[in-house]
């Protein structure tokens, strides 16, 4: 997981230098202290072959001990961002998929059709730059940037420290963009209602099965930039099998953000969710 490859630390960092608080960045320091130690130790000893057993044996149990800690802390932060937001009246709705499957392009059609119609609110998540927040703003809709730094998700203490800047009065639908990667994020709960995952036919219809997590644990799939299709060797009902496999009872929606095809299908389902 995530947890194991740094970008924990990451996250960790972004907290510490937002709040500006010596006590926050102690108690998440700790937590870097106990997974980072075993690694350190592995530096050390590369090439003592006599502590090499020893080592394997003491790894597993402090990054299972700290992976637990770290998902459960998230989980109760997740929990309570949902009972914020259902006391409000909001539905959530994260995204996730690889970069570059038309995240940004789909929120923004979707924010251009529900203008006037549902009002919307979108955290977006990138590890740089404040690129997707600027192409969503000025479509009737508050957007808040966050920048993960070196982290490859967002987590559910993140989504708490914006949702009382970009949930106004009367919102009713709060998108959060993920950034992209199919891995880290299916790991951590934000609170929010809905798991949308993105697949774009053009990443190969077989990544539901190269990476289930993400597909099982979304309910619903958009296939997007299905205007592509003739140009591409991407077999649909091989994608579709590939889909069902992972999550039977998935609901598939196809489209494409561009020509408008399609995307009757996914407003009325967001519709229907407010």
């Amino acid at each position: 997981m995530c947890e194991d490859c740094g970008c924990r630390e990451g996250n960790e960092r972004v907290f510490s230098d937002k709040e500006h608080s010596h006590e926050h960045a102690h108690r998440h320091g700790d937590v870097v202290h106990t997974h980072a130690h075993p690694h350190e130790h592995a530096h050390e000893h590369a090439h003592d072959h006599t502590h090499e057993h020893v080592h394997e044996h003491s790894h597993a149990p402090r990054t299972v001990a700290v992976e637990m800690g770290v998902l459960e802390r998230n989980d109760r932060q997740a929990a309570e961002n949902h009972a914020w937001l259902a006391a409000r009246g909001v539905v959530a709705v994260n995204l996730i998929s690889s970069p570059g499957s038309g995240k940004t392009l789909l929120l923004e059609k979707t924010l251009d059709a529900l203008r006037d119609k549902v009002s919307c609110a979108v955290i977006t998540g990138d590890q740089q730059t404040d690129n997707d927040a600027r192409r969503m703003m000025g479509r009737g809709a508050k957007v808040v940037q966050i920048e993960t730094r070196s982290a490859c998700h967002l987590n559910a203490e993140q989504v708490r420290d914006r949702l009382s800047e970009v949930v106004d009065e009367g919102v009713k639908l709060l998108f959060i963009e993920n950034v992209g990667n199919l891995v880290c994020p299916a790991a951590f709960e934000l609170g929010e209602d809905r798991r949308v995952v993105l697949l774009s036919v053009t990443e190969g219809e077989d990544k539901p099965l190269k990476y289930p997590v993400a597909f099982y644990s979304a309910g619903t799939v958009v296939l997007t930039k299905t205007d592509l299709l003739p140009h591409l060797d991407f077999n649909m009902d091989a994608c579709r099998s590939a889909i069902r496999k992972v999550h039977p009872d998935a609901r598939i929606i196809e489209l494409s953000a561009r020509t408008g095809q399609g995307m009757d299908a996914w407003l009325d389902w967001l519709r229907r969710l407010v």
